[in-house]
């Protein structure tokens, strides 16, 4: 289990299911916690059980199931909150705050700006957090690569990436799951002489997602 330190949150990366990340964010100051994407919720509960935490909020980027499937047995236990998508509201059950693009809300007591992102499907969201210079970026983009493209189309993920590159070059980036050496054989399989891509390749392992994570290596 690997966390990181920011400003005023401490987000811990918990694996779920075959390939999922979970995130869950403590707020220790305001002692708020928080779940983005909780796939499944056994490892939330041990996690949570282990530190005596309460869970106040859960929040869905997008309504495919491995990453809401955990929500109700959640929901039942500590009476979360559900942050989730408004373009969603009749797929993801009991949601209390829909969220739209462009609006500011708080997450883990944290101002918190939603991004409409679609593309991977249609009413996707990312979570962008300006003072901890985070991105929550659900299936929308991955190391390397982005998300496949079920409900919308090619111009709108095009639309959605243009989006998230537009963040500043040092937001680190939460994707929800592990596809970096994937990404990285499909692009050298395309672009073999990319000198970035080479030197990226190299170092790729499933610990290195996290220790150099920046919208800027992703994009470009």
């Amino acid at each position: 289990l690997n966390s990181q330190r920011f400003k005023m949150l401490e987000i811990f990366i918990i694996n779920a299911l075959s390939d999922n990340y979970v995130y869950l964010l403590r707020n220790e100051q305001k002692n708020i916690t928080s779940v983005i994407d909780p796939g499944e919720s056994e490892p939330i509960l041990q996690f949570l059980n282990k530190k005596k935490w309460h869970l106040d909020e859960i929040i869905n980027t997008h309504h495919h199931y491995d990453h809401i499937g955990g929500n109700n047995k959640l929901l039942d236990l500590y009476k979360s909150k559900l942050i989730a998508p408004s373009y969603d509201y009749n797929r993801i059950s009991n949601i209390d705050v829909p969220v739209s693009d462009n609006e500011t809300h708080n997450i883990a007591g944290i101002s918190t700006k939603v991004i409409h992102t679609p593309g991977h499907t249609l009413g996707h969201v990312c979570f962008y957090m300006p003072e901890e210079k985070c991105l929550f970026s659900g299936d929308t983009m991955f190391y390397l690569g982005c998300g496949r493209v079920f409900e919308g189309t090619m111009d709108q993920m095009w639309s959605s990436l243009l989006k998230l590159r537009s963040l500043p070059d040092d937001t680190y980036v939460y994707c929800g799951h592990e596809y970096t050496l994937k990404n990285s054989d499909f692009c050298l399989k395309y672009d073999p002489n990319n000198t970035f891509l080479k030197k990226k390749s190299t170092k790729v392992s499933y610990k290195s997602l996290f220790e150099d994570f920046h919208s800027v290596d992703l994009i470009g």
